[in-house]
């Protein structure tokens, strides 16, 4: 049995047959005649016989059994009843429109509806629903307006409370925003009215379904081959990084290149808001936050994460991003012997990354004069790595820094690496311009140099400080 509840005569409750006019309408929306415009009238009448087919189908589903199905037997199934329903209704329809109205009532039912087909497209990295009327995407870094469209602002809540309900969360009018994260790991933030002003607010950031390499990024510009090689030796060496940027700037992307080079032997935690790090190393923990439930009980908050994960015997912990009170604990943690530790954290560029961490440990209640807090971070941090989106839509590191020490109250720096910019170029090709810059190394010893020889990378780090490579 299948999860339709199939009636002698069609859809309609009554067995009555259609009138000739009835039967003369959807010949005419339908049938295809020869002296069709190219308006889109086909077009409408298609998504006007898709809106009449999900109605009846609804009428006679079970929602329970059909939920249950593989599916790939859900679409069979109701291909099958779009083949009887257009029958009933006198409507002219081949296989492939069978299929593909099928495949558009499963997405509508159990998937993502019409945002089911750019999610799967790798070339989109973020999609953006404003209202149940307007969706962007972004392709090579810029956004471009795509002709999808929901039937309505019910149907496009319907995704969204949808979307929430599978990792176990809710939003409604009363609870109208939330965080949460599709299957395959893409970050979602919903906001619906009574704050979105003009209807559902969906963004989704999509990951690459292939892991992202340092070596994958030098062929794509976003470093040089010297960054690249530096990376690895930092990583490798157990230095303290932390990532900056703005928002889509290539952040946790980064983070995932730097854990790949983690030893496999070692045991990381990580801990986020969202789960988005996908570590490849076979002993890794992975700690996610909590919001409140309705009654305000429940929170989990990073904070709570970080100092849980003190007591698991970590080697390295990863803050998927800090932006609060946490701060002063993966500092702390830092600070106490989980050297190789990473996170990222919103700035516009590394000096003001610092500017931000000290911000943010004034969050954690304690009352500390400033020198002290400077030194806190001076003792945690080795790397700021910067990165931003820039112009022609390429995420590169545009500056990698050091930090030195403390004089008086003021963080030392150097930088070790920076991206200069040169000049615009245009494809010939594409007509896209491009930015030309070169990635500079400045050419002085870090101070970590020791640690690299312990390690025994000192003359890896000399040829990439030379940028011979």
């Amino acid at each position: 049995m299948g999860p339709f509840n199939r009636k002698t005569g069609g859809s309609d409750q009554s067995s009555d047959p259609p009138s000739p006019a009835d039967r003369d309408e959807e010949l005419s929306l339908f049938a295809q005649p020869k002296d069709l415009s190219p308006s889109g009238s086909q077009q409408e009448a298609m998504k006007s016989f898709k809106t009449r087919a999900y109605e009846a189908l609804m009428e006679r589903i079970d929602l329970i059994a059909a939920s249950q199905m593989p599916p790939e037997r859900l679409r069979h199934e109701i291909e099958l009843f779009i083949a009887e329903f257009a029958a009933e209704k006198n409507v002219q329809i081949n296989a492939r429109e069978q299929k593909q109205i099928a495949s558009s009532l499963v997405d509508d039912m159990i998937g993502l509806g019409p945002l089911e087909e750019i999610i799967h497209d790798d070339s989109v990295t973020d999609i953006l629903v404003n209202g149940s009327q307007s969706v962007y995407i972004e392709r090579k870094g810029k956004l471009e307006k795509i002709n999808i469209k929901f039937h309505d602002e019910a149907h496009l809540q319907q995704i969204a409370r949808r979307i929430a309900s599978r990792v176990g969360r809710r939003i409604d009018e009363s609870s109208p925003m939330v965080d949460a994260r599709l299957a395959d790991g893409s970050r979602v933030n919903i906001i619906m009215p009574p704050l979105a002003l003009d209807g559902t607010s969906i963004s989704i950031r999509k990951f690459a379904r292939i892991d992202i390499t340092l070596d994958k990024m030098v062929e794509n510009n976003n470093i040089s081959q010297s960054m690249a090689v530096f990376l690895k030796i930092a990583a490798a060496s157990r230095l303290n990084i932390l990532i900056s940027g703005g928002t889509g700037s290539g952040k946790t992307t980064l983070l995932n290149s730097l854990s790949q080079l983690i030893d496999p032997i070692e045991r990381i935690v990580t801990i986020e808001d969202s789960a988005e790090l996908r570590l490849q190393q076979p002993h890794v923990v992975r700690l996610e936050s909590r919001p409140p439930n309705i009654e305000g009980e429940g929170e989990v908050t990073i904070r709570d994460l970080v100092r849980n994960a003190l007591r698991m015997r970590p080697d390295r912990i990863i803050v998927g991003e800090v932006r609060g009170d946490e701060t002063i604990d993966m500092l702390q943690a830092m600070n106490t012997g989980h050297d190789g530790s990473m996170s990222t954290i919103h700035a516009n560029r590394p000096r003001e990354a610092l500017t931000r961490l000290e911000n943010m440990m004034s969050m954690s209640g304690f009352e500390m004069p400033t020198r002290v807090v400077r030194s806190q971070i001076v003792g945690a941090i080795n790397l700021i790595i910067h990165t931003e989106r820039m112009r022609d839509g390429i995420r590169r590191v545009t500056e990698i820094a050091e930090i030195t020490g403390i004089e008086g109250d003021i963080i030392m720096s150097h930088d070790l690496f920076k991206f200069e910019y040169q000049e615009d170029i245009v494809d010939v090709e594409s007509g896209e311009t491009r930015i030309r810059g070169i990635y500079r190394s400045s050419g002085v010893t870090p101070q970590f140099a020791p640690r690299a020889l312990y390690y025994g990378f000192d003359k890896e780090l000399k040829e990439a400080m030379r940028g011979n490579l």
